[in-house]
């Protein structure tokens, strides 16, 4: 399967807040943009994936919205890891011949339509098996990570100036990124001086809300070969769903445990092999989570990890979320997947900026989640390679 595709056009849409824009729209502009990045035109493509909340067919309806002509489709969703999980169901659709261009695309604008991202309680629906167990006590994004946060701490002695840390590496690369929503470089001091918002966890250790969204192409290699674009292949791609297991749940561990293993066994590659690595900072907790379950570092180490500048390009030993993540730079539809694939791509094709590009970069991993660690939630894994 990994020798099946490339991914040849990527592109994160430029807007932050876009009260002018249509859902829809951003999709469109999304997938020319991706399109235009590749080479390839509208009428080249047989092959979309998509996945987010719209109303009616969702799919269907964007599909007649963008005047698409395709033989595969696929709306899996699992929430913000869903673009990656994408890429590997394009690359898996292509192999066993059912499209040739996959084009996956992803948009929202939860900061114009003025969502509470994070603290407001979730839209309940009475048919989830869940919903009548844990409603009742009012669970949010932000206490949900802020009680695996605090469980790390308690099991592993982790501190919120090492939290913190993970803030500072976004904050020093965002400050390159003229699209990204906050470009000011921050301190340990001034992260832990923000408001707290669920303890352990403050203001500045949560990510932004943002509109806007992003696409990838991903080809055929005959096709993948004609087109005057660097070539990046995914080598090993997995995913995984993670639940309560009847209660049984630790909330120091993720999904990413169980997906990216799967990811490496395929790729044949080790974690020191790693160049660069996008990895999902929906909080800075999630990021010291799934750092050991990569395998990055051992369980209960995260928080050593990412102190004192580890993951800042250039200086530390794991350069991460260059282009600021979601801490600093989008979290466009409240699902970070796409822009932790863009970025990888920029990275090994060259095309970061300078400030943090990555000498020699042809290795790259870009991981996500999906709905809430610490319950019911989703990751996939991709590493990917510059041909």
């Amino acid at each position: 399967m990994t020798d099946g595709a490339f991914i040849v056009g990527a592109f994160e849409h430029p807007a932050r807040r876009a009260p002018d824009k249509s859902v829809a729209e951003l999709h469109v502009e999304s997938a020319l943009g991706a399109l235009a990045d590749a080479g390839l035109g509208i009428e080249d493509v047989d092959g979309y994936f998509w996945s987010g909340m719209m109303p009616g067919l969702g799919i269907v309806s964007l599909i007649d919205y963008m005047n698409l002509r395709v033989r595969h489709v696929d709306s899996t969703d699992v929430g913000g890891a869903s673009p990656l999980v994408h890429v590997k169901h394009a690359v898996e659709a292509i192999a066993a011949g059912k499209c040739n261009v996959a084009l996956i695309t992803l948009a929202g604008r939860p900061r114009s339509e003025g969502q509470a991202t994070g603290t407001a309680p979730r839209q309940g629906n009475s048919l989830q098996p869940d919903s009548p167990w844990e409603a009742p006590f009012g669970p949010v994004t932000a206490n949900v990570y802020g009680m695996c946060a605090m469980r790390h701490m308690y099991e592993f002695g982790t501190t919120a100036e090492q939290l913190a840390w993970v803030k500072v590496a976004a904050s020093h690369h965002a400050q390159y990124n003229e699209q990204a929503a906050l470009r000011d470089v921050v301190s340990v001091e001034d992260v832990l001086a923000s408001p707290v918002v669920s303890d352990p966890l403050h203001r500045l250790d949560c990510c932004v809300i943002t509109d806007g969204g992003g696409a990838l192409v991903v080809a055929r290699p005959e096709i993948a070969a004609e087109l005057d674009r660097p070539l990046i292949r995914p080598i090993g791609m997995g995913e995984a769903v993670m639940g309560q297991d009847g209660g049984n749940i630790d909330l120091t561990v993720s999904a990413g445990s169980r997906s990216a293993p799967i990811a490496f066994d395929a790729a044949g590659v080790d974690r020191k092999d790693i160049k660069y690595a996008s990895i999902y900072d929906s909080f800075t907790i999630t990021v010291v989570i799934e750092l050991e379950d990569l395998g990055f570092c051992e369980k209960g180490m995260g928080g050593r990890f990412v102190a004192d500048g580890n993951l800042i390009s250039g200086i530390g030993k794991l350069p991460w979320n260059t282009d600021g993540g979601g801490l600093c730079n989008n979290h466009p539809a409240n699902r970070g997947g796409m822009t932790k694939i863009i970025e990888a791509v920029r990275q090994l094709r060259g095309e970061a900026h300078p400030a943090v590009q990555v000498a020699n970069c042809d290795l790259a991993l870009a991981h996500g989640t999906g709905g809430l660690m610490g319950s019911r939630h989703s990751a996939a894994t991709l590493i990917l390679e510059r041909q």
